[in-house]
């Protein structure tokens, strides 16, 4: 359990910082995702950054319980898996993140829902300390 803890005040306030990024920088979000997913380098060297990161949290946190804890589980297996797809298939990134970027709901939708779930694992996080 010390682990869950330690692992949700990580994630937990930089979830909360990039979902407030978003939602108060609408506009900004799908032009930073357009000049990213522009280069192929760039979409490579994330790759190379989340699939050390995802084995990572796998390795010390694959916990699949039906409590709180499992989101880091999942975001451990979703940035590894997303890390394994920018290295192997950048094109397809591409094409996908390039179709999600321009609904209009994206940064809100995104925005939010990073929001919420890094408040969900602070308030856990920093709860368990008490």
């Amino acid at each position: 359990m010390q682990r869950s803890h330690y692992l949700a005040k990580l994630m937990g306030p930089v979830f909360m910082a990039i979902g407030a990024g978003m939602l108060l920088n609408r506009p900004i979000y799908p032009v930073m995702a357009d000049e990213f997913l522009a280069s192929y380098a760039f979409i490579y060297l994330s790759g190379l950054l989340a699939l050390p990161l995802g084995i990572a949290v796998v390795l010390a946190h694959n916990v699949w319980v039906a409590n709180w804890r499992v989101i880091i589980t999942v975001f451990g297996w979703l940035a590894m898996l997303g890390g394994i797809f920018r290295i192997v298939y950048p094109q397809l990134v591409q094409r996908v993140g390039g179709a999600i970027v321009h609904l209009a709901a994206a940064p809100l939708l995104g925005g939010t829902l990073l929001l919420v779930l890094g408040g969900v694992l602070s308030y856990f996080g920093y709860r368990g300390e008490a």
